[in-house]
């Protein structure tokens, strides 16, 4: 099935309008109501939490996205409910995130959103909706049809590299625990020295999409996800809006290696394999994949020693 410019503008204003009403649900819980609980998931705490306020997100968004399956012959995929499958055999699936960022939400502090795309069974990214509950901001873009900011449109920002500037890192907290931590510290400030930045700056904090949009707005910045072996590092719920919005703006992101992120992996749902880039110019992704082959070199000799 094609979808024509006014399917996917309809379809943009959908996922955008489920967005903002689940985004608006979220703000309305403050953290002494929340009941907390596991899942089976990923290796890390960011991955197996899940509140009742994820379900209800969930529950708002297929009120709005549910009709336009059964419209549009789409298939649909969510944190919170089971792979069917669906998604390798129709042309198009929504892929939901209803609460991007659950650890940062029942911590209290930035980096959780609501995420929402539409992607091809091709793993292309054709619509990308984030919210913002804390700052009511709304992301989107369509593809080649552009990215906005709570309607503006979405430009890079003109990106200088004065001496006093210094070129911040952003990945997950769960990245303090890495035994490559120690040695990134010292990649990440001699790659930003030798593109001519002051220095690095690393933070830690969790949410995929939120990570990522602040790379969108941030000069100059970087996300990244190195690949490992555990299970988990984000699934596609938790790329395929941005990749959108980073499609349409003109910045480079993919996995950690610089080839295309899939987006619609057969079998699991997870990424750990492959890690994720999301960075504010091609010289910064560039140099991000040196360093990680670096890095990897230092791993290897880990093994070795241990």
């Amino acid at each position: 099935m094609e979808l024509s410019c006014n399917d996917l503008f309809l379809l943009s204003q959908c996922a955008i309008s489920a967005a903002c009403q689940a985004g608006h649900a979220i703000a309305k819980y403050s953290r002494s109501d929340l009941s907390v609980s596991t899942k089976d998931g990923g290796a890390s705490l960011a991955a197996q939490v899940v509140t009742e306020v994820d379900h209800l997100s969930q529950a708002i968004i297929l009120q709005t996205l549910l009709p336009t399956c059964e419209m549009f012959d789409l298939a649909l995929l969510s944190e919170e409910s089971p792979d069917d499958g669906e998604r390798l055999n129709k042309d198009f699936f929504w892929s939901i995130d209803p609460l991007d960022g659950t650890l940062p939400f029942i911590e209290g502090v930035p980096g959780y959103s609501v995420s929402i795309a539409l992607v091809s069974r091709a793993g292309e990214p054709i619509i990308g909706v984030v919210y913002d509950p804390l700052t009511q901001t709304v992301y989107h873009a369509i593809m080649g049809q552009g990215a906005w900011k709570d309607g503006q449109p979405l430009k890079p920002i003109e990106l200088s590299k004065p001496a006093a500037q210094t070129l911040l890192f952003l990945t997950d907290k769960s990245f303090a625990q890495d035994p490559l931590y120690p040695a990134t510290l010292i990649e990440l400030d001699y790659l930003a020295t030798e593109l001519g930045y002051a220095g690095a700056a690393l933070k830690l904090q969790g949410g995929a999409a939120m990570n990522a949009c602040q790379v969108l707005t941030t000069k100059p910045a970087c996300y990244f996800k190195f690949p490992k072996p555990q299970v988990g590092g984000g699934s596609i719920w938790d790329y395929a809006a941005t990749a959108c919005l980073f499609n349409e703006v003109g910045l480079p992101f993919s996995d950690a290696l610089g080839r295309t992120l899939v987006l619609n992996p057969e079998g699991s749902t997870f990424m750990n394999h492959c890690g994720v880039l999301y960075c504010h110019d091609q010289d910064i992704a560039d140099r991000m994949i040196r360093a990680y082959n670096n890095l990897s070199q230092i791993k290897k000799q880990f093994k070795v020693s241990s």
